[in-house]
């Protein structure tokens, strides 16, 4: 049977028509999307979501939300409230947003999906494996999905922020590890903000000391912590130009683009850490922040950064292309925590693992011929003095 359940006008405008109602309390219908339907009230009209992910029209005329909801999660099925309702003409329509998230989706399936093919390819008498819990095929899958995630599957979220005045935005709620971080100027160009490294730092304990540099305890004999760093205060409160130097063209500092004056020869040994002006950011573990400095105040900015695939649980969705490599990293990791399996059953696996992995970095790569001919071209420009 096809792949594909939904019909173009599902996949590429969110709709869905039912057949006319006629004299119905409460009538039901249930949708065929891809898309898992949501409600922000429930069967008494009540808050249960802060916005629902469809409109209804009867009539063509759009109903409110209040007077549906979602009566079946699992099956996508939709009820009508405050019925009956006369001969009707339904049209369901997913929002934009909902719309947007299902496009490409093909491309992906999901962790349950994965889990239900391999208990039915790899399960089984006369199978790699003889017996074996649902349950524990569910933990090697999310295992081998977080470490696809770090460095194989590559899946970069982003988020568009804007630094306020104190200089520091939490850390995404499913962050693992950052990628990079760029400030976005006037013409949407970005500009990469590097990390602080060894120019400062973020102290994770603050204890108060007395006249001897011995700390201070409170009544429950737990040292008392400052509100403030001064690490922090004084590196908030510098400007970038004290480190940077003076950008001024009209200026023939070591920092100057005026290179025909009289700089020649005073860049040499210049730190690259330093001589940029795009400012730095550091992770301060203390506060759970991304921290900047002080001249990105206000300035948009682009923060991409990694997650491990399984902040939605089993709705986690896996590249198709990496597909057989998840199913041969649970084959082995169940067959090598398994008793009484020969040692040459488990090398053997573990070397597929490898092949299929390998495989799947290279159909992940994503590398075109014609970018690579467009890359050669570029290094074979003659260079004229």
């Amino acid at each position: 049977m096809g792949l594909i359940n939904e019909t173009n006008a599902q996949y590429y405008s969110g709709q869905q028509t039912f057949p006319n109602i006629s004299n119905v309390a409460n009538p039901t219908f249930t949708c065929t999307f891809d898309t898992k339907v949501v409600s922000a009230f429930d069967s008494t009209g009540g808050f249960i979501s802060s916005a629902s992910n469809y409109t209804i029209y009867i009539n063509n005329v759009a109903m409110a939300e209040n007077l549906s909801y979602v009566s079946d999660a699992v099956n996508n099925v939709i009820t009508l409230r405050n019925g009956p309702y006369t001969t009707a003409s339904i049209l369901i329509e997913l929002k934009q947003p909902a719309i947007e998230e299902n496009y490409n989706s093909y491309s992906y399936i999901s962790l349950k999906d994965i889990v239900n093919n391999f208990i039915v390819a790899y399960v089984g008498m006369d199978k790699n494996i003889l017996r074996c819990r649902r349950s524990d095929v569910i933990f090697h899958a999310k295992r081998g999905l977080q470490e696809f995630s770090y460095d194989t599957l590559k899946s970069i979220k982003s988020q568009e922020l804007s630094i306020p005045s104190s200089l520091g935005v939490p850390i995404p709620q499913d962050y693992v590890n950052y990628v990079r971080c760029s400030w976005i100027d006037g013409s949407g160009v970005q500009h990469i903000i590097y990390p602080v490294n060894n120019l400062t730092t973020s102290p994770f304990d603050l204890p108060i000391q007395d006249g001897s540099g011995v700390p201070i305890q409170d009544s429950f004999s737990k040292n008392i912590q400052a509100d403030q760093s001064l690490t922090e205060q004084s590196w908030n409160s510098n400007s970038d130009a004290n480190i940077t130097g003076d950008i001024d063209q009209n200026n023939t500092n070591v920092f100057s683009r005026d290179w025909w004056k009289l700089t020649y020869g005073q860049r040499y040994g210049l730190e690259p850490q330093v001589s940029q002006t795009n400012g730095w950011f550091q992770i301060n573990e203390r506060e759970g922040k991304f921290t900047f400095s002080s001249d990105l105040a206000n300035k948009l900015i682009v923060l991409e950064y990694i997650s491990d695939g399984l902040s939605y649980d089993i709705d986690s969705k896996v590249p198709k292309m990496a597909e057989d490599a998840l199913y041969a990293y649970i084959n082995h990791s169940i067959l090598s925590t398994k008793a009484n399996v020969p040692e040459y059953i488990v090398q053997r696996y573990q070397r597929e693992k490898s092949a299929k992995l390998r495989n799947a970095k290279i159909r992940l790569s994503n590398i075109k011929l014609d970018e690579i001919v467009q890359v050669m071209r570029g290094k074979s420009k003659w260079i004229k003095n």
